[in-house]
């Protein structure tokens, strides 16, 4: 019998991780959770290991020291065998979006489906569907990505991410390089997938005000370390000179 009073074991976790290249440290002792169905945000400025941090979680990167649970399983000495299941129950959107050009928008979408191969045709159209309208992408079934804004691309990348079924999903940058007003319509997809198919996240961003919105809990990276942890509470009260700046600057950076 399960012993109700137990604490949930995290969806993610990092446990003392550190890492480097070429002997520069990139994460030095970094620990968070993240608990399954919540969102955390992972803030910070250029070449703090916030995409490094994803590509240790996927499986990408081995850490040179600590513990990474993902989907509650230590993954951190798998092989490349074993976080192939892994990859069936977290995924992960790109900057920049890793599409396949020779596809439609559509056909994107449905590749992970068709991959399973235990789907008709029929069900396939009606999840590509799905997605489409979840995501207000119906009118681009039929374009080449090729000829869609960033900001579109990554939008189809998400559509194509849930139609993988994954329990987790992996947010890398999703409004770099995308402007102002997708900046908006990417942060309404990504909020309305947290809404609908509540599934566990992790959005690695610069933009404090998408962080705000979106996330449960927040890890702010500086110097390789989890300068801070917590709630958005927590960080809009904090009082630590560090965050202030940090989110002072990217206040006067960010257009509203």
């Amino acid at each position: 019998m399960t012993d109700a009073s137990q604490p949930e074991q995290p969806f993610f976790e990092f446990k003392d991780v550190s890492k480097a290249f070429d002997g520069n440290r990139i994460l030095e002792g970094v620990n968070f959770t993240v608990a399954r169905g919540e969102t955390l945000g992972i803030m910070g400025r250029s070449g703090v290991g916030k995409s490094v941090s994803l590509k240790l979680i996927m499986g990408f990167l081995k850490p040179d020291a600590g513990r990474i649970i993902a989907a509650g399983q230590d993954i951190t000495d798998w092989e490349e065998e074993q976080l192939n299941a892994i990859h069936r129950q977290v995924t992960m959107v790109f900057q920049s979006g890793a599409l396949f050009d020779s596809l439609s928008v559509g056909e994107n979408v449905a590749f992970p489906l068709r991959e399973r191969e235990e789907l008709s045709d029929d069900a396939v159209d009606q999840e590509v569907a799905g997605l489409l309208t979840m995501l207000d992408l119906e009118k681009y079934k039929d374009e080449p990505p090729a000829g869609l804004s960033t900001g579109m691309k990554r939008a189809v990348a998400i559509a194509r991410a849930l139609a993988a079924k994954p329990e987790a999903i992996l947010y890398d940058e999703p409004t770099t390089m995308v402007d102002p007003l997708m900046v908006h319509t990417i942060g309404d997809l990504i909020q309305r997938v947290k809404k609908q198919v509540k599934l566990t996240s992790i959005v690695v961003t610069h933009d404090t005000r998408l962080a705000r919105r979106l996330a449960d809990r927040l890890v702010f990276l500086h110097e390789g370390r989890a300068h801070f942890f917590g709630t958005v509470a927590e960080m809009e009260a904090s009082q630590d000179p560090l965050l202030r700046d940090f989110l002072q600057q990217d206040a006067m950076l960010t257009v509203p």
